[in-house]
């Protein structure tokens, strides 16, 4: 029981956090859970996709094993799932009716993937010592993926048509481009990439949090202000 605590703590702390920087309409709770639910659910098909593009052995200590895995293996087939997840189930939701509602949903969804991946890491690979290590890295940096996700097809949703295709292919290629960065410096193994790790997770957080404020910023439940 211990060990489940510590592993779902984190998804747990953070869906509250992104849920509570909604200040003005707060999104239902059964939208939330399905969200949450289709992470948990892409897991499958990721692992399968995962194990079929995985053509390197990864324990070779090789600059090009470790940008393929990271940046095809893990950041382009966990993210553009999330993204069709997101496409075929949120995305014409009537509750997504505001730029915001996109980091919220994203989050989500990200998180529910994350969650069951951290249990499995957790449970298999040295128990609370690595829970403690992946609740300040790797859960953290889902929420920070899903974040830059939901931002760009938050906009996209409510741009001129014009203008959505920019927006929605930032919304896939972004966070499989931050998601590479992350899993590449880890698998690296070389020292001079692993300093780069703490300020790049303190970017991610910067980056997240300023487009979480322009979003917020910019509802249309937001109290006009009576001069």
């Amino acid at each position: 029981m211990l060990l489940v605590t510590a592993a779902v703590a984190p998804s747990i702390a953070l869906l509250y956090y992104f849920y509570m920087r909604d200040k003005y309409e707060k999104e239902p709770g059964g939208v939330l859970i399905k969200a949450f639910l289709l992470g948990v659910i892409i897991i499958l098909p990721v692992l399968f996709a995962e194990m079929k593009l995985n053509i390197f052995d990864t324990s070779e200590r090789n600059l090009v094993t470790a940008g393929y895995t990271a940046f095809v293996v893990a950041g382009l087939v966990e993210e553009a799932f999330k993204y069709l997840a997101f496409l075929l189930v949120i995305w014409k939701n009537r509750e997504f009716d505001e730029m915001y509602d996109g980091i919220v949903y994203c989050v989500f969804i990200s998180l529910g993937f994350a969650t069951v991946e951290n249990v499995a890491y957790v449970f298999s690979r040295g128990g609370l010592n690595t829970a403690l290590i992946r609740a300040f890295s790797a859960v953290p940096a889902h929420a920070l993926f899903g974040a830059s996700m939901g931002y760009y097809l938050g906009v996209a949703k409510f741009v001129s048509k014009d203008k959505r295709l920019k927006y929605m292919l930032s919304g896939l290629l972004v966070p499989v481009l931050l998601h590479g960065i992350y899993d590449f410096i880890l698998l690296s193994q070389r020292f001079m990439l692993f300093i780069l790790f703490i300020p790049y997770m303190l970017y991610l957080w910067r980056m997240a949090l300023k487009n979480v404020d322009k979003l917020v910023e910019v509802s249309p439940y937001k109290p006009i202000r009576k001069k």
